[in-house]
């Protein structure tokens, strides 16, 4: 019997690439947005915070196990920025984020050469079975590469375009979504929280 769980999120792009990864698992991972949720307010100063509030809100709401993630880019050259702040580095939400995000992302490395254009992806991954668990499964995932000086590729979201894959010598965009789940930060956090799913459910 598949367990029901609910992502709290309502990025289309993430719920995509969570459902491919647990296509062989006997999971059903429904969407906040069938609950008609809000957004949590993520006011946490870390990843694993926000992936927290997250979860719990969607817990609270829903009645059903939650899984929540919380993800961003780190740029060395920017001292890390956009962090925790990624999704909405430009001030802009919905359908026009990404594109304001990798904007802005280009000019402040405008003047930033390619060997100093090193970032990573990080990714928590949170599963809390209520509101009130005690002891929520925490999982991470880090994924290196660098910033292009252009966008590539098709593929993914948010900042997919830009980040440069040393290993696979293009951007994430112009991966494969398998491939690019086998080797991503997201892919690394729920691979070791599946890892750790019987004791939990």
């Amino acid at each position: 019997m598949a367990a029901r769980l609910v992502l709290a999120s309502g990025n289309a792009g993430k719920l995509r690439e969570l459902r491919d990864l647990l296509a062989d698992t006997p999971i059903e991972l429904a969407s906040q947005a069938e609950f008609q949720l809000t957004e949590a307010v993520e006011d946490g100063l870390s990843f694993v915070e926000n992936a927290l509030i997250k979860a719990r809100h969607a817990c609270v709401h829903t009645d059903l196990p939650a899984i929540a993630d919380d993800s961003g880019l780190e740029v060395d050259a920017l001292n890390g920025e956009p962090g925790i702040f990624s999704a909405r580095y430009a001030g802009v939400s919905g359908a026009g984020a990404d594109a304001a995000n990798n904007s802005k992302l280009l000019n402040e490395l405008e003047q930033v050469p390619e060997a100093l254009r090193s970032a990573r992806f990080h990714c928590a991954v949170v599963l809390l079975r209520h509101p009130t668990d005690p002891m929520p499964l925490v999982c991470q995932g880090t994924w290196e590469g660098r910033i292009l000086f252009r966008e590539a590729g098709e593929n993914g979201f948010g900042y997919d375009p830009l980040f440069y894959v040393p290993s696979h010598e293009c951007a994430s965009a112009e991966l494969a979504a398998d491939v690019k789940n086998a080797i991503s930060h997201r892919g690394q956090a729920l691979r070791k929280l599946l890892a750790c799913w019987p004791s939990r459910l």
